[in-house]
């Protein structure tokens, strides 16, 4: 049974806005690495299983813009058609981005050493806080107030690779300080908006942000365990 989806204005401005911002920020933080990797003659990339990393996160972006765009348009049917793809792809995110994740640590664990293992934890922590909003999202996808919130965090929550990637001294020079709290600004954001604009904060936003901040303190601290190291040189080897 098709669920009827009413879009106020509010929210239209705001998950406009989104499907703006994410794509231009995600282009601009891998167009030296990966979109413009030509114009800039920056290393090789290693392996076919990075293409195809780039290929499925470049596709979600334009799910994500592609669905807006479509309950928008009031096209609520062909949504939930192409939300069946969006489920396919969100899976393919995670085996894909576990797998880049696991291959780039092996690398960096030959020529890092233990620093190599410890980032491990970054990507991973990216899939799993991506997994949880995107899961819950597609279990609630009769409810449109939640599904669509949940989406948007799940989007937002994938930022943070690319804002670490834009060739901003300050940002290089951060780190996860840095990538995290801008990340964190731009949740913090929609979420503000989004309480002003409907007068309360949506339960979604309660529990959701608070998971994706605390969880970017708390890998960085695992990163620095022995049990961490141990489980990532087990994953890798």
């Amino acid at each position: 049974m098709a669920t009827s989806v009413h879009v106020a204005p509010v929210d239209r401005r705001l998950y406009a806005w989104a499907a703006v911002f994410i794509p231009i920020i995600v282009f601009i933080g891998f167009a030296r690495s990966y979109y413009l990797k030509a114009l800039f003659h920056t290393p090789a990339l290693p392996g076919p299983l990075v293409h195809l990393h780039g290929i499925v996160m470049t596709l979600w972006v334009v799910l994500f813009v592609a669905q807006v765009s479509l309950i928008a348009s009031h096209h609520t049917r062909v949504h939930q058609r192409v939300g069946v793809l969006g489920a396919v792809l969100a899976a393919l995110i995670v085996v894909v981005g576990i797998a880049t994740a696991i291959s780039a640590s092996a690398r960096g664990a030959a020529t890092a050493g233990q620093a190599g293992l410890k980032f491990l934890v970054v990507p991973l922590g990216d899939i799993l806080v991506f997994a949880i909003p995107v899961a819950a999202a597609l279990y609630f996808r009769r409810r449109p107030e939640i599904h669509k919130r949940l989406m948007l965090l799940g989007a937002l929550a994938l930022l943070d690779p690319a804002i670490a990637r834009i060739p901003l001294g300050f940002i290089e020079r951060g780190g996860p300080l840095v990538f995290y709290g801008l990340t964190d600004v731009f949740i913090i954001g929609c979420a503000v908006y989004d309480t002003i604009k409907n007068r309360r904060l949506n339960p979604v936003f309660g529990w959701g942000i608070p998971l994706i901040i605390a969880s970017q303190p708390l890998r960085l601290m695992l990163a620095d365990t022995d049990a961490w190291i141990r489980f990532a040189s087990w994953l890798v080897r």
